[in-house]
């Protein structure tokens, strides 16, 4: 997928043909006999100051692309540029330098977070590994992230365990918002907690994004969290990019069968009114043997012989709207 030149001033990042594959080794010498392949040649690009939701099943290799893109997982092959520079050609010290513009928010906080730390110490952290300010600079910048995430001062005392599910996922923003990046990647950052804590936390996204100025890659598989934070969204399959255009169209006119089977299973607020509901044949196939051709059709409605045999290249259909679909596709 290229990028149309009236997009290109605006871009802030660009994926272009991102691929990992991650061995699978057996036998006494540990030998690679196949390869798991969790991102397959997956192309988008964020613009400043936008969110981006990227949406599809567990397993789709979401997670992976925000991973990758950082390189907290090294790449099998493609490019990520920020900034118009390639991430995955940077040194160790120029990747270090980057990484305090790109920031990440872990889906587990828990995981993410030292037991034996206190969450001010946490927050701070990447100050001290960048040599932000003076000692007591950094404890006023923790101290303010901390308040603008709705955390007290008292807070940054306790450790971990002291805090319910929420307030750890605040403490999380709070890690990644203290460095002042340009652009975040949220993984999954609501997807654990209670639906009225899921609206302050988005909230809590949304006000910060608004007052610095943040780009947002959202990572999610809840379609209606996407719809109420996302600008534009990218719908993945299987290691795959399937569908990537902007909200309003992609909930008013879903061109691709699958994103079409994800929208009829948002619940519908009204009990009288009742969504046409399209039910998929068949499980996720193994990313080890993808199927060939168009890797939904074993499970679309719609599939024709062409989808079995050719891979449908992911093409700008409309302005904006980009599909991986041959029924799709104008020709």
């Amino acid at each position: 997928m290229e990028t149309n030149n009236n997009h290109k001033g605006e871009v802030l990042v660009e994926v272009d043909n991102l691929v990992k594959y991650f061995p699978v080794r057996a036998g006494l010498l540990q030998r690679v006999v196949n390869q798991v392949k969790a991102v397959d040649d997956v192309s988008f690009f964020v613009k400043k100051g936008e969110t981006l939701g990227l949406v599809g099943e567990s397993g789709c290799g979401k997670t992976t692309v925000g991973r990758t893109m950082l390189r907290l997982i090294e790449p099998t092959g493609g490019a990520v540029k920020f900034e118009g520079r390639d991430v995955f050609s940077m040194s160790p010290r120029e990747m270090k330098t980057t990484r305090r513009d790109m920031q990440i928010i872990f889906q587990d906080p828990y995981a993410s977070l030292d037991p034996r730390v206190p969450i001010g110490e946490s927050v701070m952290e990447g100050l001290h590994i960048h040599k932000i300010g003076s000692p007591r600079e950094r404890v006023d910048i923790m101290l303010e992230t901390l308040k603008k995430v709705g955390l007290e001062s008292y807070h940054s005392r306790r450790y971990p365990h002291e805090f319910s599910g929420g307030q750890r996922q605040r403490i999380g923003i709070a890690r990644a918002l203290a460095l002042r990046p340009k652009f975040i990647i949220c993984d999954e950052p609501v997807s654990a907690l209670d639906v009225s804590i899921q609206s302050q936390v988005l909230n809590i996204l949304k006000d910060l994004q608004a007052e610095f100025g943040l780009t947002y890659l959202f990572i999610a598989h809840n379609l209606s969290v996407v719809e109420h934070v996302s600008n534009r969204v990218a719908v993945m399959y299987l290691g795959k990019m399937v569908e990537m255009t902007s909200r309003e169209e992609l909930f008013r006119n879903p061109l691709h069968p699958y994103t079409q089977a994800l929208m009829s299973a948002i619940p519908v607020a009204n009990p009288r009114l009742k969504r046409q509901r399209t039910i998929l044949k068949g499980d996720v196939p193994s990313p080890l043997n993808p199927p060939r051709g168009c890797r939904f059709h074993p499970r679309c409605p719609v599939a024709i012989e062409k989808c079995s045999q050719v891979e449908p290249a992911f093409l700008e259909v409309s302005p904006d709207h980009w599909v991986a679909c041959h029924l799709a596709h104008p020709s």
